[in-house]
């Protein structure tokens, strides 16, 4: 298993992620994707809606505003309860999650129960805590001209609200059958306490979210169904090995306020296990909360009949970035003499490399473009790569991941064939540009 640190430097190094800010000495918890790492969240966040969206007929698309009416977040109960246990060293004024620090506690631990533990500060190792308070994870904004409480507002901390607001205007405009989704995909913004190993806990993330709207009575059956399809996309689609992922069945106590059933669907990361997505089943509790504090009916009615209820849902939700580590630690491989990025050919930021043996013989590079512009028109993602020697080409689209680089020699302006170097094996083997 590759260490945290091999990543990071490997996707700065390569183009894939930076540190958000960096010319300004960075910002905490916030990261920058580079041309590499657009091109592999693009091609993830594509497949996805591919799998959940255009490849079925039971779940569509909405795309929500990330600045909500504030009553959204009173009736979801995140002005409430969406808050992390915060704690304040008195040596150095350092501020922690309490249940980060503290091994076998959860977001519900007192003060009491805290400081018994006699846990050390990790910036300057005394025990001097305060009490512990809930920290609202919202951040908060004003809308208008006017800077009071009236105008304040929110950036959206998930995107499943988006979806539920939305849930009467689908089923008025397009009145699908039940059991049916709505998915989403899009940006959600945390205040995290403290921001973590790399782009696993960050304060910008990207969301992948499904409510799927299903009977009172056949909740369990769909919830079977979407977790399996679940572990199917990752190891199918995404190409996760089905030995580092785990389900682990979350307890009444941990559970969200929302949920009666959560299955957190961990990862083995570089840093340990950690979570990469979860399935909650969160009842009716959204739209009857909706129905309360709007005062919309938010029953369906069962076609051709006289059958209504508000309906229960099922909520698959990933994050993208969490994703996209567990592609790149899935991938990611040191040999003896290179770093390989093993990448699924269709999740890799380019699927061929052209490059001319020599950069200084006009004949090479003109047969080069030609055979480049031939693969840009089929695949688009194709890469050109003249730079150094041969060699540290190969090395360098190893690192990016680029399943097959192609070479045009001087045996190509006789015969009309060309190298092509595999990624994963390093073997070569001659063909015709046309049967790439």
């Amino acid at each position: 298993m590759a260490k945290m640190e091999d990543i990071v430097s490997l996707c700065k190094r390569r183009g894939f992620i930076y540190p958000g800010s960096d010319v300004y000495g960075g910002m905490a918890g916030t990261w920058d994707f580079g041309p590499m790492g657009v091109a592999l969240k693009r091609k993830i966040m594509d497949a996805w809606w591919n799998y959940w969206v255009e490849s079925r007929e039971d779940i569509y698309g909405v795309d929500a505003a990330i600045i909500m009416n504030p009553r959204t977040w009173v009736a979801s109960g995140h002005t409430a309860t969406f808050s992390d246990p915060l704690v304040e060293c008195g040596a150095c004024h350092g501020r922690f999650r309490a249940d980060k620090i503290a091994d076998g506690i959860t977001e519900s631990v007192t003060t009491e129960e805290f400081k018994a533990l006699n846990v050390k500060c990790p910036t300057c190792g005394k025990i001097e805590w305060g009490d512990i308070r809930q920290f609202n994870m919202m951040f908060s904004t004003h809308v208008g001209p006017v800077d009071d409480d009236s105008s304040i507002a929110y950036l959206r901390p998930e995107t499943a609200q988006g979806i539920f607001t939305n849930y009467k205007n689908v089923v008025d405009s397009i009145y699908p059958d039940l059991p049916f989704g709505l998915a989403q995909q899009g940006k959600a913004f945390r205040n995290e306490i403290s921001p973590r190993d790399f782009i696993l806990r960050d304060r910008e993330c990207s969301q992948m979210e499904i409510e799927y709207f299903v009977a009172p009575d056949a909740w369990e059956e769909n919830f079977e169904k979407l977790l399996d399809q679940n572990h199917k996309f990752l190891t199918d689609v995404m190409g996760l090995k089905s030995e580092n992922i785990h389900d682990i069945e979350v307890g009444e106590k941990d559970r969200a306020h929302y949920s009666k059933r959560t299955v957190d669907i961990m990862f083995d990361y570089p840093n340990g296990q950690e979570e990469l997505m979860g399935l909650a089943y969160r009842t009716d509790f959204d739209l009857q909360n909706i129905q309360r504090e709007s005062g919309k009916n938010m029953e369906y009615i069962v076609k051709g009949s006289t059958e209504r209820f508000v309906p229960h849902v099922i909520e698959p939700s990933i994050g993208v970035e969490r994703l996209i580590l567990a592609v790149l630690s899935n991938a990611y491989r040191q040999e003896e003499n290179r770093i390989v990025l093993a990448l699924p050919e269709e999740l890799a930021p380019y699927r061929f490399c052209v490059s001319p043996l020599l950069k200084n013989k006009p004949e090479l590079v003109e047969k080069a473009r030609e055979v480049y512009d031939t693969l840009r028109k089929k695949y688009q993602n194709v890469a050109w790569d003249d730079s150094g020697n041969i060699g540290k080409r190969y090395l360098k689209q190893d690192e990016i991941g680029t399943p097959k680089c192609v070479v045009i020699d001087f045996d190509t302006l006789e015969d009309g064939t060309v190298t092509v170097r595999d990624r994963d094996t390093t073997e070569q083997i001659r063909v015709k540009p046309e049967e790439l």
